[in-house]
């Protein structure tokens, strides 16, 4: 016999078997996996937000936008993902796999980068 790591009720099973029943294993892994602290649960808010936005504005692979257009639904330029810089030395930002450059201090080209290929 094992306890369950969740609610300590004895079980029978699998050698490997952890939990009583799958409500106890999606309880035991929820509070494992739940944003520790409000800030980092901010930071991942504001990140899907950002990609919500390029997702909706580039429902093509390439699209132009403006700065305005981008504020006035919310986008928040501090939070990316991560960088790309080509040869050239332009700077790509991106938000997963929705990614933005500036052209001028009004004017962005959006691009989605195909992680498949």
């Amino acid at each position: 016999m094992k306890n369950c790591l969740e609610c300590g009720d004895a079980f029978v099973g699998r050698e490997d078997k952890k939990f009583c029943c799958d409500g106890c294993r999606n309880s035991f892994n929820n509070k494992i996996n739940k944003d520790s602290n409000n800030f980092m649960r901010n930071i991942n808010n504001t990140l899907r937000k950002n990609y919500r936005i390029l997702s909706e504005i580039n429902t093509d692979r390439k699209t132009k936008t403006t700065k305005s257009q981008l504020l006035k639904k919310g986008f928040d330029f501090e939070f990316y993902t991560n960088q790309f810089q080509t040869k050239s030395g332009k700077t790509y930002y991106f938000v997963y796999n929705q990614g933005y450059l500036y052209l001028d201090k009004q004017l962005f080209v959006l691009v989605k980068k195909d992680f498949n290929t």
